[in-house]
């Protein structure tokens, strides 16, 4: 009888939250039953039959029709066979998001969970125990571009970097729902798209509750807050997770220095690792609050409570010129900067921007020890910004490894590659 009593109470939640999850829905636009039939410059087509997921308003020769934003586009070649298909957005620079190519195929929920199950088997390796937050979908590659899905315990937040999924929600959510079977799901509104869309608002909670203190999760065994409704991504930079980890190998006895530290990913790893002391620079008070409770969750380490961490507001290429001057060095210094390069005219300022970076990062730090950085601007390659380091201070580093993303962020197109860091030792002094 208690088992029947237990089992009634969690069905009756859970049809709650779904009856929840279904009304969310309701505001939304269906898909159009009209599809847009498009043809390619020869180049563009080339392009998609190779694999890329973008074709560029400037790439498209003819068009059926004005599409909204959503509608599924087919892409025919001069003989109208089917080439690939997308999702349609009007407003975008890059009009259609390529989620199929080859063969058609019907875009129904079959279609969808397909995607949602091999992203899961792809991820299955990920420690559970010692890590309860990371991507369970990476947009474009995965499968679904502009669409982000990260899991921080038993909450998901869902990212959109396009309008375009809008009228596809009310068949994907819920599979995302049954697949993950979170307590809530939060959604999130790129700034191109706006803070509203479709009556729905960044930060609207689309299924749960919501949450009145901010969501605790493990990464690698540390215990981290992400405020999911107002921070920035989704909460946390799950990318640098590995990178992370490979800070925290060269921490211990050392003093370190965490520029652009946000909410202390890099500082508490540094701890964890045997830090003596870690200065955490960045220009938000928000951010660094966070930080440091992040600092408070893990005292209960011995090798965190013992680090010494001082937190400092300010403008890292101010923060950086003043230690310079004073003739203030650290062990490991780590700069991973906010992306530099949003346009592909922002790029030449983006690479002056990394050179200064990499020359005062180099003054403050010691002889014989190690300088991180990292860039997380899709626009500038990894060969490129390797570049643009070795150029500025090349000879007097040693390269010692090149990272990109945590597993959990697969690369399967050249764009996709925008995290990229690099690990140097500076030379010991003569």
């Amino acid at each position: 009888m208690l088992f029947y009593v237990i089992w009634a109470f969690t069905h009756l939640n859970n049809c709650m939250k779904t009856t929840q999850l279904t009304k969310s829905l309701q505001n939304l636009p269906p898909v159009a039953a009209k599809r847009v039939a498009v043809r390619l410059s020869a180049p563009a087509e080339r392009a998609v039959r190779q694999g890329h997921p973008w074709v560029f308003a400037d790439s498209i020769a003819s068009v059926s029709h004005a599409g909204g934003a959503g509608d599924v586009a087919i892409i025919f070649d001069k003989k109208r066979r089917f080439i690939a298909m997308g999702l349609y957005d009007p407003d975008s620079p890059i009009r259609i998001k390529l989620v199929h190519s080859g063969r058609p195929t019907p875009l129904d929920n079959a279609f969808w969970q397909r995607k949602l199950d091999a992203a899961a088997i792809y991820r299955a390796p990920i420690d559970r125990t010692q890590t309860t937050a990371y991507r369970c979908l990476h947009g474009e590659n995965d499968g679904l571009p502009g669409l982000i899905l990260d899991r921080y315990d038993k909450t998901l937040v869902l990212k959109l970097y396009t309008a375009a999924w809008f009228p596809h929600l009310a068949h994907l959510l819920p599979l995302i729902q049954a697949q993950h079977q979170p307590e809530r799901i939060v959604l999130r509104l790129a700034r191109r798209i706006g803070r509203t869309a479709f009556g729905w608002q960044d930060g609207l909670v689309l299924h749960g509750s919501v949450p009145t203190t901010p969501i605790m999760f493990h990464e690698n065994g540390l215990l981290f807050e992400a405020d999911v409704i107002r921070g920035q991504k989704t909460g946390h930079f799950l990318d640098q997770r590995d990178n992370r980890g490979r800070v925290r190998g060269l921490a211990q006895g050392k003093s370190v220095l965490d520029v652009f530290a946000c909410t202390g990913g890099f500082s508490l790893y540094a701890a964890a690792g045997g830090a003596t002391a870690v200065l955490s620079i960045d220009r938000s008070t928000f951010a660094l609050d966070q930080a440091q409770r992040n600092f408070a969750h893990n005292y209960a380490l011995p090798n965190v409570a013992a680090c010494q961490h001082t937190v400092r507001v300010d403008d890292a290429f101010a923060a950086l010129t003043q230690l310079a001057e004073q003739h203030q060095t650290f062990d490991v210094v780590v700069i991973d900067p906010p992306s530099f390069a949003q346009k592909q005219i922002d790029i030449p300022a983006a690479l002056q921007a990394y050179r200064r970076l990499a020359k005062l990062g180099l003054q403050v730090t010691k002889s014989g020890g190690d300088l991180v950085l990292a860039s997380c601007s899709s626009r500038v390659s990894a060969a490129l910004f390797q570049e643009t380091i070795e150029d500025a201070i090349g000879r007097a580093i040693t390269i010692t490894e090149t990272t990109s993303h945590a597993a959990d962020h697969p690369i399967t197109f050249p764009e996709g590659a925008y995290l990229k860091s690099i690990f140097g030792v500076r030379g010991k002094d003569k």
